[in-house]
């Protein structure tokens, strides 16, 4: 056991090997567990500008399952939309409402009208204003046509088309900075309408103009990235993105991540794939990340339980954090893989440093039943991650070392092997070259 602390970085002291066992170790240990309180919608929608905040408003108020979070969802969804001007998205609310919120939260069709006749104009004017900077061939007024009419339909709701003069503006650009702007603009409405594939092309391509690129733009390009990474279930990339943000990112990316997102998406995902030597080095002692880790102190806390091997604390932190979680936009389809994939690494982690377990201890260290244990264990040993087999009548989990003199044995025989084919390559190509073989081939040529 001492070998495998050592090589993670840490030496577990006697009291936490207790915990792992159960009752000892609790009994020392009063950390408070977050509880499982409904999520403050106002306070969460607050961290968040622009149509991300209406659309994870919208996302809570389908997926809650609570009518008075629903409604209190779709009424902080109305009021946003109607500082904006997408008249559609405002219907649909609308709808989605139906009636229960009172007169206040019903049809206005007289803003709805009103906004749609200024649309009306505005895109009228931006076609003429394009048409003439198009004719007089200048390429910087083009640019700025083309962004403008990107704004216009953005602001409308019409992303297809928002995009496509977003991406427009590109022949037009002149300096690395019109590049790159462009490209975000171009990330920003992809990650809307769920094109990743779009958003990791965008990132790649503004990443290319190195010499304009300012800490800012570098941490929102990191967090596009970690998000493209996270939606393709590349869980360990998108860990290493996320945890790659810069501080400067701030609240300078509201319209699309919070700060407090990315301490959760990359914590997460940390803990799915990194070993514990990596969850050390760069999650644990990350100076950067843990600027990101203090505003989420549920989940600072968990990362620590899990590297301590707390894990019925860290396993109690995740079921609590599991419903709020599940209303998360961008998290909403990955909680069930992570927590299994997390789950699946504390039990691996847990039984490494022993030749044998007790399973009644271990069942106790995860809060469950020893026949529910045995099942997993079953599954990772079929798959291999566990090397063991477990004596189901005592109910003690024996590890299956390696035969570390057969492995040096084959190890030696592979390399000697290696060694002799290389030979007779060097000795072949000597005697090519000694009777000027290639040399006489040519000559044919």
């Amino acid at each position: 056991m001492e070998a495998e602390e050592d090589a993670a970085g840490t030496i577990i002291e006697d009291d936490d090997i207790y915990v792992n066992g159960g009752e000892a170790g609790e009994s020392q240990r009063h950390r408070p567990i977050i509880s499982g309180e409904q999520l403050d919608i106002e306070a969460y929608a607050a961290l968040y500008t622009g149509r991300t905040k209406i659309s994870r408003l919208l996302f809570i108020a389908e997926k809650c399952g609570v009518p008075s979070m629903q409604l209190e969802a779709l009424r902080m969804a109305y009021d946003e939309i109607k500082k904006g001007e997408n008249t559609q998205l405002f219907r649909e609310v609308i709808g989605k409402i139906d009636g229960r919120l009172g007169p206040d939260y019903g049809p206005d069709n007289a803003w709805a009208d009103a906004v749609d006749r200024r649309a009306e104009l505005r895109k009228e004017k931006l076609e003429n204003e394009l048409n003439a900077y198009r004719t007089n061939l200048i390429k910087e007024s083009i640019r700025m046509g083309y962004n403008d009419f990107g704004d216009f339909y953005y602001a409308h709701g019409q992303l297809g088309e928002a995009f496509k003069n977003y991406v427009r503006t590109r022949d037009y650009c002149t300096t690395s900075k019109h590049i790159i702007h462009m490209c975000l603009n171009a990330i920003l409405v992809s990650i809307e309408m769920g094109q990743f594939q779009h958003v990791a092309s965008y990132v790649g391509k503004a990443e290319q103009s190195q010499d304009a690129l300012d800490p800012v733009t570098i941490a929102k390009l990191r967090c596009a990235a970690g998000l493209a990474h996270l939606e393709g279930k590349k869980y360990k990339l998108a860990a290493r993105k996320f945890l790659e943000t810069g501080p400067e990112l701030g609240n300078n990316y509201t319209e699309v991540i919070a700060p407090q997102d990315v301490a959760t998406y990359g914590s997460l995902c940390a803990l799915a794939s990194f070993d514990r030597a990596e969850l050390k080095s760069k999650v644990i002692d990350n100076i950067n990340f843990r600027n990101f880790l203090e505003l989420v102190p549920e989940i600072r806390e968990l990362i620590n339980d899990f590297y301590t091997s707390h894990y019925a604390s860290c396993l109690e932190y995740l079921g609590n954090l599991k419903a709020n979680l599940l209303l998360d936009i961008h998290l909403h389809d990955h909680v069930e893989t992570l927590y299994e994939q997390i789950r699946s690494k504390a039990l691996i982690q847990y039984t490494l440093p022993f030749v044998s377990v007790d399973l009644h201890m271990m069942a106790n260290a995860f809060n469950t039943s020893v026949t529910g244990l045995e099942k997993e264990l079953e599954a990772l040993i079929t798959n291999d991650q566990i090397q063991a087999r477990i004596d189901s009548h005592n109910k003690i989990l024996y590890a299956r070392h390696a035969d570390q003199r057969n492995g040096t044995f084959q190890r030696v025989l592979q390399t000697g092997s290696e060694f002799d084919r290389e030979v007779r390559a060097m000795l072949l190509r000597a005697n090519l070259i000694k009777h000027d073989y290639n040399l006489k081939a040519s000559r044919k040529h």
